[in-house]
Parts: structure tokens; sequence; C-alpha cells
């Protein structure tokens, strides 16, 4: 079972480690099951396509391939620096998520 991930569809986040190590992008969508998320822009691969009614020429495409969650990190909304996260119970007792740097609660 996974479990509980700290990042989701949307978040802008920095990659602490690997090959895009110090890059940043929007997560564009998470795969809860193997822990990873596809960042924009980040650890970009060559594809070789076949043509197709979406490519009709084929050849290489260049896409973002997944990044392991460890190696993200989000980013602070208040300081715009990567920060761990938190999970609290805000004053509605709906669970949200927060930085650990400036305590901020992140939508």
């Amino acid at each position: 079972m996974a479990s509980k991930l700290h990042i989701k569809k949307g978040d802008l986040v920095f990659v602490n480690s690997g090959e895009s190590k110090g890059q940043q992008g929007r997560v564009l969508s998470v795969l809860v099951k193997e822990s990873r998320a596809i960042v924009e822009g980040v650890n970009m691969v060559s594809k070789h396509t076949k043509p197709n009614a979406k490519h009709p020429q084929g050849g290489i495409i260049k896409k973002e391939a997944p990044v392991h969650i460890s190696n993200l990190m989000l980013i602070d909304p208040t300081s715009g620096k990567p920060t761990r996260i938190g999970h609290k119970m805000n004053s509605e007792g709906k669970l949200v998520r927060f930085s650990k740097k400036s305590g901020e609660e992140i939508k």
C-alpha cells in the first residue's frame, strides 16, 4: 500500500537529487502506486515514435519521464525556497498541508 504523498498535481516543486538536480517545475501528474510524479520540463527523455494521428511525421520526441517523490521538495509559497511538508488540522477541523519552513498553510 502506498503511503500519504506530500505532493499533488499542480504543485511547484524543486528537484533535490538525480540527473535534473536543481531544476524547478509544476507537477503534471502523480503516479501514486509507483510513488512517482511527472514534472514539467524535468527529467526529459527522447522517445522514438511511429507515425500516428498526433505525430504524422513520427521520429524522436522529447517528453518528461517520472521522478521519484523522494527526490522532490515543495516550494514554499511565501519564501520561494524548497521546504518540507507537514500535515495538521486547521480551524475548521480539516487536514491540511503546511510548510515546515514558514508554517504557512499550503492551498
